[in-house]
């Protein structure tokens, strides 16, 4: 990888330096190396995996993925969600995977808001969010010298809390100092339009913006809602069946593609390949592994897809075109009427 490439280039800033997004190649938009819910270092009696068999895990994913023709993902872990950069550099290195990273903070549920709103006895906390999301994207995420690449934020179930929009403030005014595009978390496939409407407000280009497990819903209308504000929706927790059945998410996927909007959906998983701490009870955790796993877009989504008229240029458009137009920076067209 470049670090030379042209300031007038747009660039993508992965974990071992900026590649030109016309180098991406396949990409999922929404996988993690690990994930630790806040807290998760309280629970001493039961830390999660060894460094070394993290290391492990990590390199047979992405010897997988690698098989399958991918060479970059988006691992949008936020900094309270037990983000590991350095493990992230690791792998990168030791597979030639580009592999970006995220600044910004999570939904108030499972987030480091106990921090964030002591804080705010204090003093205004969203001036000092933006601060901090500016400064990983511009000089490194702590003394690592990593820069992320986007900006995560999400909301929980039932609608923003005013936490959450204190983050998507901040989020926002980062965004428009930086150039950064954003990507979102959402529960049960709502909540996007809002998201949407409220960091477009504040001045965030809609196209710089993914609206993320935009699957948790079937609602066509919904999603049109958001494809034509301008943004990416992100069909993204494939495999993830608790929530959402995958022959659902197909059906929803393909009128998408129906109506025109397959010019702006980004596929991935939402996979944890290692977890820090047991966040779930012990009998459950070695299920999740062969849950949250990231090729099963290929093996059975393509399949299902491709069943029901899909065809191969369109799915390399979600997978290749899509992440490559997103990091880019390229507006998109108005969504045509059907």
């Amino acid at each position: 990888m470049s670090d030379h490439l042209s300031l007038s280039a747009p660039v993508v800033q992965t974990v071992t330096g900026p590649v030109s997004p016309d180098d991406l190649g396949r990409t999922l938009m929404h996988e993690h190396l690990a994930v630790g819910y806040s807290g998760w270092e309280s629970h001493t009696s039961r830390p999660g995996l060894s460094r070394a068999d993290m290391r492990a895990v990590c390199l047979d994913r992405i010897a997988e993925l690698q098989d399958l023709g991918y060479s970059s993902l988006l691992d949008p872990c936020p900094s309270d969600l037990g983000r590991d950069v350095e493990l992230m550099v690791e792998v990168a290195e030791a597979t030639g995977f580009n592999i970006i990273c995220a600044t910004g903070l999570y939904r108030q549920e499972g987030g480091g808001v106990a921090y964030w709103t002591h804080k705010a006895q204090y003093e205004d906390i969203q001036p000092v969010m933006t601060e901090q999301f500016v400064a990983e994207l511009i000089e490194g995420i702590g003394t690592t010298g990593v820069r992320a690449g986007i900006i995560k934020c999400g909301t929980g179930h039932g609608g923003m809390s005013d936490y959450e929009r204190t983050v998507f403030n901040a989020v926002a005014a980062a965004s428009c100092i930086t150039g950064a595009p954003i990507t979102t978390h959402t529960d049960d496939g709502a909540v996007g339009d809002i998201q949407q409407q409220v960091l477009v407000d504040a001045e965030v280009p809609a196209h710089r913006i993914v609206i993320g497990h935009s699957c948790g819903s079937t609602d066509t209308d919904y999603h049109l809602g958001i494809a034509a504000g301008g943004s990416y929706l992100g069909f993204d927790r494939f495999g993830i069946e608790v929530f959402m059945s995958d022959e659902d998410r197909v059906d929803a996927l393909v009128r998408l593609l129906r109506k025109g909007a397959g010019d702006r959906v980004v596929v991935s998983h939402d996979s944890v390949w290692c977890w820090r701490g047991e966040p779930f009870p012990s009998h459950a955790m070695s299920q999740l592994a062969e849950v949250m796993e990231p090729t099963r877009f290929d093996r059975e989504i393509v399949p299902m897809l491709i069943d029901r008229g899909v065809t191969q240029a369109e799915i390399e458009k979600l997978v290749v075109d899509n992440p490559r137009r997103f990091f880019t920076g390229e507006p998109l067209p108005a969504l045509a009427k059907s």
